[in-house]
C-alpha cells in the first residue's frame, strides 16, 4: 500500500519533469517542444481503455488478445513519438539540441510518474 511519501515524491519528480519540458521550450522561445507533454500524458490511454475492453474470460485461456496488443502498440508509439518528435526538430535546426535533451528527459520523468503511480495505486481483484 501506497502512502503519502510516495505521493509526495511522485509529485515532486512529476513536477521536475515538467520543469524541464517548460523550461525546454521556454528558454529558447520555441514552443514545440510541448507536444511531448501531451503525448505522455495521452501515451497510457490506450494500454488502459484496450485492457478494459479486453475480455478476460478464466474459462478460456485461449480467448483472443489482440485488442490488448493494440492498446500496447498505440502505447508504445506515443512513447517513441515523445523521444524522436524533439530529435526531429533537433535534427531540422528547429529546436537547439539542449532543449531536445531537456525535452527528453522531462518527458521520461512525466512518463515514469504516470507508470509508477499506476503501479502503485492499482487495486487488486480478488474474488
Amino acid at each position: 500500500m501506497a502512502g503519502l511519501k510516495t505521493i509526495i515524491a511522485l509529485s515532486f519528480v512529476l513536477a521536475i519533469g515538467f520543469l524541464l519540458v517548460i523550461l525546454s521550450s521556454a528558454l529558447w522561445k520555441k514552443y514545440y517542444t510541448l507536444l511531448v507533454v501531451a503525448t505522455y500524458v495521452v501515451a497510457p490511454i490506450p494500454n488502459w481503455l484496450c485492457g478494459r475492453a479486453a475480455n478476460n474470460d478464466d474459462f478460456m485461456e485461449s480467448s483472443g488478445n489482440g485488442i490488448v496488443d493494440f492498446g500496447r502498440f498505440l502505447t508504445g508509439f506515443l512513447v517513441v513519438m515523445g523521444v524522436a518528435l524533439p530529435a526531429v526538430l533537433a535534427h531540422c535546426h528547429i529546436i537547439a539540441n539542449l532543449a531536445m535533451v531537456m525535452s527528453i528527459i522531462g518527458g521520461f520523468l512525466i512518463y515514469g510518474t504516470i507508470i509508477s503511480f499506476t503501479m502503485f495505486f492499482q487495486e487488486d481483484e480478488e474474488f
